[in-house]
């Protein structure tokens, strides 16, 4: 039997066979079901705007006053609302510097986590209270 000949025979059978398994036995449903589901849950892209920093004087000084704004309209609603009327943020300070999101939490000096202002632990008296057994401690 020469090459053609089995081509011949066997294109129709194996051809047969294909459509019996794809259409009869739901293979295709599937693969379009997965196909159409993996569209479904990919991940939207979203356009976001980011604002001009480098913006003038007057685009600065709106953003200062809408923040300004936004803090009063926040104090009032506390205020109001809230902590009959205590100011829970009275002699709070601001962060001297703030975080990265996303970027692990790793100190970038010994003394980042505390304040520049904090006077810290005082040792005037460490000497003068061991005075003159300070020379035996050593």
């Amino acid at each position: 039997m020469k090459n053609n000949e089995l081509k011949k025979m066997l294109k129709p059978l194996i051809k047969q066979c294909i459509k019996e398994v794809i259409f009869e036995e739901g293979v295709l449903s599937g693969i379009i079901s997965e196909v159409v589901g993996g569209l479904s849950t990919g991940q939207t892209v979203m356009e976001a705007k980011e604002e001009n920093i480098f913006a003038g004087p007057d685009r600065v000084q709106e953003k200062k006053k809408r923040l300004s704004d936004s803090r009063k309209k926040l104090s009032e609603a506390i205020a109001k609302e809230g902590y009959n009327g205590v100011n829970v943020f009275e002699g709070t300070e601001p962060l001297s510097s703030g975080g990265n999101p996303g970027a692990p939490a790793a100190p970038s000096s010994p003394l980042s986590g505390y304040a520049p202002g904090d006077a810290g632990v005082n040792i005037d008296g460490l000497f003068s209270v061991a005075g003159k057994n300070w020379s035996k401690l050593i």
